[in-house]
């Protein structure tokens, strides 16, 4: 009997632990689902706050902003006549500089104005007949320099009849100087060399980088002779650079990128276009002239 009892002992203990042990958990689950609600939502709220100020600490690992950067008033400013003439042919000399050398030289040009009432074309001329029939002029020299209000020159003509020649049949030099002026004071260097052309009333045509040059005796006419000078862009490339330095390509520049300077420079200075045929430094002061460099 005493061992029997002995050996129900143990398990009867063994099921009170168990016994117990549930007890204890069954009333700690109770207790857990009877927590207010408020308390699991603060744990949530500092959950998330938590959250937030991990995610707000700067990553030592992460590249800086990059710093703020300005557009360069270079990149947007019209561009400028002094370097146009160093990529396109163009008339460094004004109307009324053309016409006052002219005068200066002893040929009566007139004075540089409208041609007409009803046209906007500008022009200045000379013409002197000396001989003449009935009908026409037999002996007659005429220039005329045309171009617009501003001053830019578009063309300039001449026409010589019966000119002056001297035992070699060569052209009057008091003619030839006005050929020599017109040349010389455009500053197309290499055009120069149809002078020579000129002085021996031999036909000559010259075109070379968007400008063309003509002395032709006229057709039918054996003492007959015209003269032509102006510009005439009509290759590709030739094209293509003067839309790029035509100023009516080019906006305004906006004000907000325009910088004011104590020091008077041309960054603080309003945007102004300045026109291929434009040469401010010479409008003011006809006897002016460009330095052809």
């Amino acid at each position: 009997m005493p061992s029997n009892r002995r050996s129900l002992l143990w398990p009867g203990l063994l099921i009170s632990v168990l016994l117990l042990a549930g007890i204890v958990v069954f009333y700690h689950e109770i207790h857990h689902l009877e927590d207010p609600v408020d308390l699991v939502e603060d744990r949530a709220l500092n959950k998330a706050a938590r959250s937030s100020r991990i995610a707000a600490r700067p990553d030592p690992a992460a590249p800086s902003p990059l710093p703020p950067t300005s557009i360069s008033l270079q990149l947007i400013e019209v561009p400028k006549l002094e370097l146009a003439s160093q990529f396109m042919r163009i008339w460094r000399v004004s109307g009324w500089n053309m016409c006052g050398a002219l005068r200066e030289a002893g040929i009566e040009m007139s004075e540089w104005k409208a041609a007409s009432m009803r046209n906007r074309s500008y022009e200045c001329y000379f013409q002197r007949i000396y001989e003449r029939d009935e009908v026409r002029p037999l002996s007659s020299t005429f220039v005329k320099v045309r171009g617009d209000e501003m001053g830019g020159i578009l063309e300039i003509r001449a026409k010589i009849i019966g000119p002056t020649t001297d035992a070699q049949g060569r052209l009057a030099p008091a003619v030839l100087r006005i050929f020599e002026i017109i040349v010389k004071q455009a500053c197309w260097r290499d055009f120069e060399d149809t002078l020579a052309s000129i002085q021996n009333l031999r036909n000559v045509e010259y075109e070379r980088f968007g400008s063309y040059l003509s002395f032709t005796r006229e057709a039918g006419s054996a003492n007959v002779f015209n003269f032509v000078l102006g510009l005439k862009a009509t290759s590709s490339s030739q094209v293509k650079t003067k839309t790029y330095f035509s100023t009516e390509r080019w906006l305004q520049m906006p004000a907000v990128l325009l910088r004011t300077s104590s020091s008077g420079s041309a960054w603080g200075r309003p945007y102004q276009p300045i026109a291929l045929t434009d040469v401010a430094s010479i409008r003011h002061n006809p006897r002016s002239s460009w330095n052809c460099g």
